[in-house]
């Protein structure tokens, strides 16, 4: 069933209704939980302060509820998913990040760069079936703004209803270096060639000190913001994310949602904030701290308490699992990404997650934690309810892996 796309609702509207909505003993007993819901239902905002109380708060089933209830207040039962492919364009990378387990050297047996006739056939068993394509890859040392739109402007000739959500922050300076010209000017070419939305991945922590140490030579903090805000102030959409559980600290955490927050309040173009724990194989980053179940499930619901102004948090399930990213469902989470069909980065950093999991087998999982499945366009503005009593279930092949 089509779902009419509300217009954006003022801030107030969520508050008020957050205000009339009933609330439990093991809230409105806990002097941080209603403190914090207070703030919320009188328009302002959590500090850092109780920020990290709420990383500190012992009951995380209290906390859970509190995030929850702030998300209906929001949305309802409602829960947001898409039919998607991830295709990367290329493992080749001029960095080596301590953390990625998907960068390869040049002269690496396994290093790949995909033409865009290559990526277009990707794309052709899953096109009937899907509406976005996600795509980001490593720093290629030759390629520059002509190769990425010479390579939207193939996908969008071939497949003309899907949707390009592709390239990081550092992707998009390292093209504008490439190709001697602003990030602006990148951009400009860019999405003129097919780009729609930038899904926001590699802001890691965004505190430097950490950065240094996780993901030396890539763009500092700052510069990830900066290339967000050029993307906002030319009506380019843009998800962001946290890669949690290497060697930050809880309020390295907290500092990274905060400045998230008030880059919002500047440019207004996050959709999404999606947040995942760092995946250790021994191998890499062998200092990193490794996120429990519990851990994860906090992290959603700060998250949702503090981002008031950023509208939709995600359990990205290719990183999370499936069971687990349900249960984020429960405590903040209202979105949990899409059919996928195939990914890289995060099996080779060990993921297990499924990739051939079907629309009516989303829809299933988000019934399970007693949501309603909608599934939803890449920028959030076309709503389809999913009946999963009726629908059709459509499996979706899976992609051979590279080679």
């Amino acid at each position: 069933m089509l779902v009419e796309p509300e217009p954006e609702e003022s801030d107030s509207e969520w508050r008020r209704r957050l205000g009339e909505m009933e609330i439990p003993e093991s809230i409105s007993s806990n002097e941080v939980l209603n403190r914090c819901l207070g703030i919320l239902v009188r328009g302002g905002r959590v500090s850092e302060d109780d920020g990290m109380r709420l990383m500190e708060e012992n009951s995380l089933s209290a906390l859970s509820s509190l995030a929850d209830i702030i998300k209906r207040s929001r949305y309802g039962d409602d829960v947001f998913y898409n039919e998607n492919l991830h295709v990367n364009t290329t493992n080749i990378c001029v960095l080596a990040c301590r953390f990625c387990a998907f960068r390869k050297g040049v002269k690496h047996p396994d290093a790949y760069a995909l033409s865009p006739s290559d990526f277009v056939d990707r794309i052709e068993p899953f096109s009937s079936n899907i509406d976005e394509v996600h795509s980001v890859g490593g720093l290629h040392p030759t390629w520059n703004v002509g190769d990425y739109a010479e390579l939207f402007s193939a996908i969008k000739v071939a497949y003309p209803h899907i949707h390009i959500k592709s390239l990081t922050a550092i992707e998009i300076i390292h093209i504008a270096r490439r190709s001697g010209i602003t990030v602006g000017a990148a951009l400009e070419v860019l999405s003129g060639a097919g780009l729609g939305s930038i899904p926001g991945g590699g802001a890691e922590i965004l505190v430097d000190s950490v950065r240094d140490r996780i993901c030396r030579g890539k763009e500092s903090s700052d510069e990830y913001l900066e290339v967000h805000a050029t993307a906002h102030e030319m009506g380019i959409p843009t998800n962001c994310t946290m890669l949690f559980g290497t060697v930050e600290t809880a309020g390295d955490r907290i500092r990274h949602l905060t400045r998230l927050r008030e880059q919002q309040d500047r440019s207004g173009g996050f959709q999404c904030f999606v947040p995942y724990p760092f995946l250790s194989d021994r191998s890499r980053l062998p200092e990193a701290q490794l996120s429990s179940s519990s851990e994860v499930i906090r992290m959603i619901a700060v998250s949702r308490i503090m981002l008031d102004n950023i509208p939709h948090i995600k359990a990205y399930r290719m990183n999370l699992g499936d069971h687990l990213a349900s249960l984020c469902l429960n405590a903040g989470a209202d979105d949990i990404d899409g059919t996928v069909s195939h990914e890289e980065i995060m099996h080779d950093a060990g993921s297990s997650t499924r990739l051939d999991t079907s629309s009516e087998e989303l829809a299933r999982l988000i019934a399970s934690s007693g949501s309603r499945a909608v599934k939803r366009d890449s920028i959030y503005s076309e709503f389809r309810s999913h009946d999963t009593a009726d629908a059709r279930s459509v499996q979706l092949p899976i992609l051979e892996s590279r080679g």
